[in-house]
């Protein structure tokens, strides 16, 4: 089985800088690392190859620097790796990514089964990878807590919705992306991180894509713009009372009624 996964490198740090003018993250020369939910989807994608054979191939999109998380998922056992990287894809919302990994996966190959983790942890919007199924107007399924059983032409899952627990058979080609705790992820292997530090990575641009029109990617590409970003204010205001339990109890009331909550 041909197999996909969908990775992201997102900031090590929440203390990151605001492009003022774009509203986007400045992800050059900040610590980084894999988006934790990935790690869930590669590990997924691992031990279906060990029932079904086959490769497994990721893909992330981001500066020159993501090429970082896709030779931890070597480490991890991936055979190949794409990292999608132009200026043009700069400043992307959701709608212009998922179509960016859409073409980006297009060019790289036809898979049977594309994994993602549920979000990122930079955007948690969980939006990226159903709208890349619909870029490749493949089924997808959300929430994916467990792998039930793989057959030849399809695989049922176990999702963890609100309230309860779904079970979906879908065949392939189709795209999961699955919570946490799915699996327990492996570490990355240092024999591996050795033998694949000079392995090739395949780098796309824009001259790469089937739609080359920029017009579609990029900040070009996002119907959605932030208009506005700044840190949450600290409110570091503190009364001390001092007193017995009923001029405690009384004061206190006071102080609720005075604030509307009582």
């Amino acid at each position: 089985m041909n197999i996909l996964v969908c990775i992201k490198q997102v900031p090590e740090t929440n203390k990151v800088e605001v492009d003022p003018v774009t509203g986007v993250l400045k992800r050059n020369g900040v610590d980084s690392k894999m988006n934790p939910y990935d790690l869930y989807a590669i590990e997924t994608a691992l031990r279906v190859r060990e029932k079904t054979g086959g490769t497994i191939t990721v893909i992330t999109m981001g500066p020159p620097q993501a090429a970082g998380v896709i030779r931890e998922a070597f480490a991890m056992g991936a055979d190949e790796g794409v990292l999608i990287s132009d200026r043009k894809f700069g400043g992307a919302d959701v709608l212009a990514t998922s179509y960016t990994l859409a073409q980006g996966i297009k060019k790289t190959g036809d898979f049977e089964l594309i994994l993602c983790g549920k979000q990122t942890t930079d955007g948690d919007t969980a939006q990226v990878g159903p709208e890349v199924s619909e870029w490749l107007n493949i089924p997808s399924v959300s929430n994916v807590c467990k792998i039930i059983d793989i057959e030849e032409n399809s695989i049922s899952v176990e999702m963890d919705m609100t309230d309860d627990i779904e079970i979906a058979k879908v065949e392939y080609p189709c795209l999961l992306a699955v919570d946490k705790d799915i699996f327990m992820p492996r570490l990355p292997s240092y024999t591996r991180k050795i033998n694949t530090k000079d392995k090739q990575i395949t780098v796309m641009s824009l001259d790469d894509m089937e739609d080359k029109d920029e017009k579609h990617y990029g900040l070009n590409g996002s119907p959605t713009q932030v208009q506005r970003i700044f840190p949450p204010s600290v409110n570091a205001h503190r009364e001390m009372w001092a007193g017995s339990n009923s001029e405690l109890t009384t004061q206190l009331l006071n102080k609720l009624k005075e604030m509307k909550f009582a």
